[in-house]
Parts: structure tokens; C-alpha cells; sequence
């Protein structure tokens, strides 16, 4: 069996993963394409974050590898307390049954359109063989259905739901066997703002109830302001992350605060958001001042070369 995680106590970890494809040409002749390039990422126990990413910023290969549907080139990757990179085919099999739970933005990936709903989830329970006895699992399909508020829908096939309700059935069907993870690939793409929101909000009660680890990946930079953390990949590496919080300010009232922080790897390196370098203009090289309690990032003098290959 995959051994455990023993030194770091995360249930998401990754550090310098790659992964480089190799595609064919027109002439028939392979190139080497690099999705993943170092990316590093930790999400503790119980943490619900968010992935956001633009098309070919490395997500969608993150999720994969994270599920083992693919495996990296390089790096490390656990989930669950199980090296993604070790495991044999059967473990991969007892790892997607026991370990995680999915829910993916396609309808026709999560649940079975000639079942309804309380059959989704009742086999979903059938493949884990938990809990034992039909009763037992009568009762926990209706716990699931009851807590992402759609016991109405317990009678309905996904043709007789809206988008909202299939895809909260389909976390219901993610956490039915109970995973320590739970992956999401870009849960609310196909739904409206109002639909989205509310699904969100279920994933949240989710994490929160059961306290399942919530990975969340997407290309929409809203679902940010759903979760207390989102993490931004680009070029294939974690660029900067978002960290959300509630404070009381000094005359006793709430207020909400998005804190930006740049991610730095191993060997110090790290990426400016984009908004950043915009606004300051920066190019190619920066100034750098060590300051006693901070780094300063400056734009570099501007020289005639600069000035006419503008």
C-alpha cells in the first residue's frame, strides 16, 4: 500500500511538480510541452480553497494528478496521505473509492441520467460497500440529500433538475463514501451568478459540517470571494494566493479583508501579480532594495535601447 505522509500533516501537498507533454507536429516531429513548472502547494486538514487559473495555466493537469488520473514528471504529490507517484493501478482504484470524492463540471460525469437522485448517491454508497445494511444506507442518503438542500429532488432524474440541484446532488454522490479530499473541477461553470453562489455556499456547509478537505478548481475569479484562501496559477506555477478574513475594527463592527501575498518557492523566486506590473510598468528588470522590514520592487531606469524598441 501507498505509504503515508508522515513529516508534513497535509492533506494536499506538492512541491517542484512538472509535468511536460510531448505533442506532435504537422511534420510529425514531438515537442516538448511544460504544463506544471515547479508548482508547489499545501492545503491542510480541513481547509476549502480555490485554484483559479486562466485557460493553459496548468489547473486542469493539477486536478488530474491530484486525482490520479494522470501522473507527474517530476516533483511530489500527495493526497490524502498517499504518494500519488508510487501507487500501482489498484491503488489508484482503492484510492478514487475511499480517498477522495469528485465532482466535475459536466452533468454526465456525476451522476446517471436514468437514475434519480436518491439512486445516485445510493450507489455511489453500493461501490464503497458502506454503510453496511439497506436501512443504514437508506438513512445516509437522506442525510446528504437533507444537507445540501435537495431532499426535493430525492424523486428526480438529473433531466428533471435545474443545474443547481444536479450539481448539488453531485456533491452529495462526492462525499458519499466519505473522502478525506474532495476535488472539484470547475463545479460552477455552466451555472448563473445567483446558481453559483448558492452552490458555493453548499460546498462550504460541506467542508464546514464534515470538516472534508476542499479543493476547488476553476477559471472564475468570483469563487474567490466564496472561500478564505484562493490560490492563482500561472505559466504553470502558483503566482500569488488570497487570503480572506473577518475582523472587528475599533468601534466593534465586522469588516471583511483580502489580504494579496506573492508565493515564494524554494529558490527564491516569485511572480508580481499582473496588475502589478501594469500599473508600474515594469520590464525585464527591476530594482531591488532591501529595506529593514521589506523588499522594494521598482522599475529599472529607462535607457535609450529601452526607449526605441518601444
Amino acid at each position: 500500500m501507498a505509504h503515508a505522509v508522515t513529516d508534513s500533516g497535509a492533506d494536499i501537498l506538492c512541491v517542484d511538480l512538472v509535468r511536460i507533454f510531448k505533442v506532435l507536429t504537422g511534420t510529425g516531429q514531438g515537442v516538448e510541452v511544460q504544463a506544471l513548472q515547479g508548482l508547489n502547494l499545501r492545503v491542510d486538514p480541513g481547509e476549502l480553497v480555490a485554484v483559479v487559473g486562466a485557460s493553459g495555466s496548468g489547473k486542469s493537469t493539477l486536478l488530474s494528478i491530484l486525482s490520479s488520473l494522470d501522473q507527474p514528471t517530476a516533483g511530489v504529490a500527495w493526497v490524502a496521505g498517499h504518494d500519488l507517484l508510487t501507487m500501482t493501478d489498484k491503488e489508484r482504484v482503492v484510492f478514487r473509492r475511499r480517498s477522495v470524492g469528485f465532482v466535475w463540471q459536466q452533468t454526465s460525469r456525476n451522476l446517471l441520467p436514468y437514475l434519480d437522485a436518491s439512486e445516485n448517491v445510493a450507489a455511489a454508497l453500493a461501490i464503497t460497500g458502506a454503510p453496511k445494511g439497506a436501512a443504514a444506507r437508506r438513512a445516509r442518503v437522506a442525510e446528504l440529500l437533507d444537507l445540501l438542500e435537495v431532499t426535493h429532488c430525492a424523486g428526480r432524474r438529473p433531466a428533471e433538475m435545474s443545474g443547481g440541484e444536479q450539481q448539488r446532488v453531485a456533491i452529495a454522490v462526492g462525499i458519499a463514501n466519505n473522502p478525506r479530499v474532495l476535488l472539484a473541477d470547475e463545479p460552477t461553470g455552466e451555472l448563473d451568478d445567483a446558481t453559483t453562489a448558492h452552490v458555493l455556499e453548499s460546498m462550504r456547509a460541506v467542508n464546514r459540517e464534515l470538516g472534508v478537505t476542499t479543493l476547488i478548481v476553476t477559471h472564475d475569479p468570483s469563487v474567490s470571494e466564496h472561500v478564505a484562501r484562493t490560490v492563482q496559477i500561472r505559466d504553470g506555477r502558483t503566482s500569488t494566493e488570497v487570503l480572506r478574513s473577518t475582523r472587528v475594527d475599533a468601534d466593534g463592527a465586522e469588516e471583511h479583508v483580502a489580504e494579496e501575498y506573492a508565493v515564494l518557492d524554494r529558490v527564491g523566486r516569485l511572480q508580481l501579480p499582473d496588475d502589478f506590473v501594469q500599473a508600474l510598468d515594469l520590464r525585464e528588470r527591476v530594482r531591488l532594495a532591501l529595506e529593514p522590514d521589506h523588499v522594494a520592487v521598482r522599475p529599472a531606469p529607462r535607457t535609450s535601447d529601452d526607449e526605441d524598441a518601444s
